[in-house]
């Protein structure tokens, strides 16, 4: 049946709202060429949505012509405010942004493990109040929560996970709490960092993938059909917890120690890097593992074998230099070997055609970190699986956030 004229103004409106989303302002004559409209359907959808004040007119079109040149129109973007939030161990980073996501402050804190719940989740909060009002946002419209650990599918609340701070949870609550009408969305982290990674990164040609997070923690967000897939649990992609070889005994329900985890958190990236003599001794706690795989891929990509040095020497963390060719391939090809257990594993079980190491430590493995994987899943795997570096590294939670914030914030104007 077709639709009533209601319904059909209900459809082009969301259309042409949609298409200013993507594209930016538009003409009402580039509007009708993308939607298929007429030109008075559209001078129709145009007029009722600017008197609803949801689009307005920005300016006009460079392009010169007799007579007035054409308006430009864009979504009202001081409609409603947007804040992200991603939430690590060891502290809080923030930014706000306006309903078309260009971001007006950005701000992060650091919080201590010795702070406690309650000082904890003030600083944080107080972080977000203090973003707003240098953004000029008087009034949050929705906030996205990204934060390690498992959320509840049917509450989307953060559960509550063994080895992962109190105050995290509490962080939710309170934002309620302190923004009664301020509509708060949780995800986990790599959930969020693999849409930005589809939106805007490594998978941006992809519907289909699964993003390895590489951090502190180990994840895995797997993305089919262009929609993040969670589990019946929320747990999806809790590779972390993976029993593979090379390690010493088997994960638990409460701990990921003897899981892929052992073999490709970070604490495990620094002591091969130990190993492997990339490192030198003074100064290593101080690295990160990003920096780490970072110098062993410019050690690898500045350097010929046998070009010169002593072949077990290496840069201390101090130092500008890399550490030698042998040293570094030696430690990517070991770091290559153990990354392949997990990525085989996602690939036999899913099939995604295609992995992007994220997090910083995969960016900072770039090509040279993702050719090696590649290399080994192809000999492991009868299913073909094009491995990625991270485009966005450790930024793309954030980035995650404020587009699923924004998400929500438009599907609920545009309604």
């Amino acid at each position: 049946m077709p639709a009533s004229p209601s319904t059909a103004r209900a459809i082009n409106d969301r259309l042409a709202l949609r298409l200013l989303q993507r594209e930016g302002p538009l003409t009402a004559g580039q509007l009708k060429q993308l939607t298929g409209l007429s030109r008075p359907t559209v001078a129709d959808l145009v007029e009722r949505l600017t008197a609803s004040g949801l689009i307005e007119m920005v300016g006009e079109s460079g392009e010169q012509r007799r007579g007035p040149n054409a308006r430009l129109y864009g979504i009202v973007a001081d409609r409603a405010y947007l804040a992200a939030l991603d939430v690590r161990l060891e502290g809080v980073s923030v930014l706000v942004s306006d309903l078309v996501g260009r971001v007006l402050a950005e701000a992060s804190v650091p919080i201590d493990d010795d702070s406690g719940t309650g000082p904890a989740v003030e600083q944080a909060v107080a972080l977000v109040e203090r973003a707003a009002k240098e953004a000029g946002a008087e009034h949050l419209h929705t906030v996205c929560v990204g934060a390690p650990g498992l959320i509840d599918p049917t509450t989307g609340e953060l559960r509550d996970t063994s080895g992962l701070p109190a105050w995290h949870r509490r962080l939710v609550a309170a934002l309620h709490e302190r923004l009664p009408d301020t509509r708060i969305v949780v995800e986990n982290e790599t959930n969020l960092a693999a849409l930005a990674e589809q939106r805007d990164g490594a998978a941006h040609d992809r519907g289909t993938f699964v993003l390895l997070w590489l951090g502190m923690g180990i994840g895995a967000a797997v993305v089919l059909d262009g929609a993040v897939r969670r589990g019946a649990s929320g747990g999806a992609g809790e590779v972390g917890f993976l029993p593979v070889p090379g390690t010493r005994g088997l994960p638990s329900a409460t701990d990921c120690e003897g899981g892929f985890h052992s073999l490709a958190g970070a604490g495990a990236v620094l002591e091969l890097a130990r190993e492997c003599g990339v490192l030198g001794v003074v100064g290593a706690e101080g690295s990160s593992a990003a920096e780490v795989v970072r110098w062993a891929v410019t050690g690898v990509g500045g350097s010929e074998p046998g070009a010169g040095g002593d072949a077990d020497a290496a840069a201390t963390p101090d130092s500008a230099s890399a550490p030698n060719y042998a040293c570094a391939a030696r430690f990517l090809d070991t770091l290559a070997d153990r990354l392949a257990l997990g990525v085989a594993s996602v690939v036999a079980l899913l099939d995604p055609g295609c992995v992007v190491l994220g997090g910083e430590v995969g960016q900072a493995g770039g090509d040279e970190l993702a050719v090696r994987v590649a290399e080994r899943i192809t000999r492991m795997s009868p299913l073909p699986a094009e491995v990625r570096p991270s485009a966005l590294g450790g930024a793309a939670v954030l980035r995650g956030a404020l587009l699923t914030a924004q998400d929500a914030a438009q599907d609920e104007l545009f309604g």
